[in-house]
């Protein structure tokens, strides 16, 4: 079964003896919203969201808020049923579904980590980071998916690590002290690595599956959230509201 009508069949199977098909979800871009207003003002000016590489999709079903990291930004409101419907074949698609799928699951109280973090606390959860993978894994090569300064910063200080980006602004760059590679060399760093520690955002690229292996895998973000709920992946999202 393809990847994501699987996890539509999942959500599906969750939410059908709910009444819920038929409610509105209305979904609003962040491109409007400055980026102060989804990530506040952080410690460091080199997040993705911050340099208008990223744009916040946000989902608002019956209060509750889901959020999800795209390229492709845009409004759309529609019933539940008819976002079940949708193909996902495009960025845009699969941001409306996830976000959807993170509110959604929200309301229902399945998860709570769906809505990102602000000022001093992307720091935070990047030093936290460091001891969570110390606690779990002592001292693993790390396959890093997608440039997020402050983990990446933080990780190389203490592990060894190398790290994947879709941007052509960052590749073949040193950025925190660490060479970005192009996702060509995925599956090389991937045999490499001990650990891999991925993007949420590959839940809307279309890139999750191929990341999938014999190797322990931590997804970061609250993009991942309703997704890790379904399928069982663990989300390191630790300051997320």
């Amino acid at each position: 079964m393809d990847f994501y009508e699987d996890i539509k069949e999942r959500f599906f199977n969750l939410i059908k003896d709910k009444n819920l098909l038929s409610l509105k979800v209305q979904i609003v871009s962040a491109r409007p919203l400055t980026p102060q207003e989804v990530i506040g003002k952080p410690e460091r000016n080199d997040f993705p969201l911050l340099k208008g590489k990223e744009v916040m999709l946000q989902a608002d079903f019956k209060g509750s808020l889901g959020q999800a990291f795209t390229d492709m930004p845009g409004n759309y409101s529609a019933a539940l049923k008819e976002i079940f419907d949708m193909s996902l074949d495009n960025n845009f698609e699969r941001a409306v579904f996830v976000s959807t799928l993170n509110a959604v699951l929200r309301y229902l109280n399945y998860i709570s980590k769906t809505v990102h973090c602000k000022d001093k606390e992307p720091g935070d959860c990047a030093a936290h980071l460091v001891d969570y993978i110390k606690e779990r894994f002592d001292n693993p090569r790390i396959a890093f998916i997608g440039m997020q300064p402050a983990m990446v910063e933080a990780l190389t200080a203490h592990f060894k690590i190398r790290v994947v980006d879709l941007d052509p602004d960052n590749l073949g760059q040193r950025r925190c002290g660490v060479l970005i590679e192009n996702v060509s060399y995925t599956k090389e760093i991937i045999s490499w690595a001990d650990l891999i520690i991925a993007t949420g955002t590959t839940a809307v690229n279309n890139t999750l599956s191929s990341l999938l292996a014999t190797k322990p895998i931590i997804f970061y973000g609250v993009t991942i959230a309703g997704l890790a709920y379904l399928k069982g992946y663990e989300q390191y999202c630790f300051c997320s509201h």
